[in-house]
């Protein structure tokens, strides 16, 4: 072929897999999308002066445990469908996030679960979050980070053709109960922290309930009265519509916004 110039051939990295295969499943889901702007100054005036004080918690681990807190009010967000006529709702909160790993030189994400991140503390929460950047890694398609996998099978799901390993996805989101076990309940992915976006990101999942945080952008606002310079943090969230009605998944996300926009567990005295 002509006028091709010139090019490089990349490897492609076996962590992709899994999300070419959610993306392509992720339709089963019924999902409402919810594009929310939160006012995070103060909350960041208030973890600057907790660092002062040698409480050094992360901005995400924070943004977390408000997000598993607020679950908390109703679990039902997060329930999953059994079958055609019951709905699961798990009393534990676990939470996948994905964490930026180095692989034989590639930089992949590479997912890790914070159980029962509703009984953490936001030190908890931080510690493990850093404990599993630093976590040594062979191969990305040895573990789901902090959780030892099956090498061999790990392997074979990648070796699998397409076709099959998507009847694999659609037996796993069926099940409430192989979902919690692997993924979790939650899936939050922080894509904005890496570099400015000046928007919201619309994630694909195939979790009942799903968080994409955005940049944090300075732009004048309304505070107490008066127009100021202040910090807005972009989020998405997708809810499940088949496990819970729009009006209490409102009410949630109320209670999240009222969370975050007032720094939740981040006064001194707490």
């Amino acid at each position: 072929m002509k006028n091709l110039g010139t090019f490089k051939e990349i490897e492609f990295a076996q962590s992709r897999i899994g999300t070419v295969d959610i993306g392509r499943v992720s339709h089963l889901k019924h999902q409402i999308t919810s594009l929310i702007e939160l006012d995070v100054t103060e909350a960041r005036k208030m973890l600057r002066e907790l660092k002062r004080h040698n409480k050094n918690f992360s901005f995400n681990a924070w943004l977390i445990k408000c997000i598993s807190m607020a679950i908390e009010e109703n679990k039902a967000i997060q329930g999953m469908r059994l079958g055609r006529k019951k709905i699961i709702v798990f009393d534990d909160i676990d939470i996948s996030i994905m964490i930026e790993r180095d692989v034989n030189g590639i930089k992949v994400p590479l997912p890790y679960l914070i159980r029962k991140a509703n009984e953490k503390s936001i030190g908890d929460i931080a510690l493990e979050t850093l404990s599993a950047q630093q976590q040594t890694i062979d191969n990305e398609g040895d573990y789901v980070l902090g959780e030892k996998k099956n090498r061999r099978m790990m392997k074979l799901y990648a070796g699998t053709p397409g076709f099959i390993r998507r009847v694999f996805w659609r037996k796993m989101i069926n099940s409430p109960f192989l979902t919690k076990s692997n993924m979790g309940t939650v899936m939050v992915t922080s894509v904005g922290m890496i570099g400015r976006i000046n928007g919201w990101v619309i994630p694909r999942s195939v979790h009942p309930l799903a968080f994409a945080i955005g940049s944090i952008i300075k732009k004048p606002g309304l505070y107490k009265g008066n127009i100021e310079v202040r910090e807005y943090l972009y989020m998405t969230v997708l809810v499940d519509h088949d496990v819970i009605d729009g009006a209490p998944a409102i009410r949630i996300l109320s209670k999240l916004v009222d969370f975050i926009e007032n720094g939740y567990g981040l006064s001194l005295q707490d």
